[in-house]
């Protein structure tokens, strides 16, 4: 499917889209009144990518279809571009990714989710590994809707998560197509 390949634009919304999913965890580990600086926006960015990065490399290996294996691909492919567009604009701006408890929990589920995963083999794999896309791209584009874009107050950073969106739904639509093809 050409809408699904890999685009700098499209990697750096996934990234984008993938730190953004952990709003939920954020709501949880702040106070509601308080919402992450830019500076934590940036670390969740990153944590959240690399989190679906770890995901896409095992599936590629791990994964029994092939379509399974080439979305796995196509998250390592496209995260990757989105941390590498989240890190230039993070040293263009000067600004310190700070570690937080969003990005602490985010860090810790992709830890768990591998280690679930690593348990599993053939449809049982694919469809944890599915499934587990469709729940975190969906709690991604939550974040960014309710957490990181109100919350970002440069406007570069701003504009790149709402340019980012746009690949996260289709991620999102990508994952959710595979996983109503495994009943099949």
């Amino acid at each position: 499917m050409n809408s699904f390949k890999p685009m700098k634009s499209c990697a750096v919304a996934l990234a984008t889209g993938l730190l953004l999913m952990t709003s939920g965890v954020f709501a949880q580990a702040a106070p509601a009144t308080a919402g992450p600086n830019d500076a934590q926006i940036a670390h969740i960015v990153v944590t959240a990518n690399q989190v679906d990065i770890d995901a896409g490399k095992l599936a590629e290996s791990k994964g029994s279809k092939a379509d399974v294996k080439a979305f796995g691909k196509m998250m390592v492919t496209d995260h990757t571009g989105v941390n590498k567009e989240a890190t230039a604009l993070v040293e263009k701006l000067k600004v310190k990714p700070e570690d937080n408890p969003t990005s602490e929990s985010l860090k810790k589920g992709g830890e768990d989710n591998l280690k679930n995963l690593k348990a599993l083999s053939d449809g049982a794999f694919d469809k944890a590994y599915i499934d587990h896309e469709v729940a975190y791209h969906q709690q991604v584009i939550d974040a960014m809707d309710k957490t990181l874009v109100p919350n970002a107050k440069n406007t570069e950073l701003k504009a790149l998560l709402v340019k980012v969106r746009p690949a996260f739904v289709a991620h999102l639509d990508h994952a959710k197509q595979l996983q109503a093809s495994q009943g099949k």
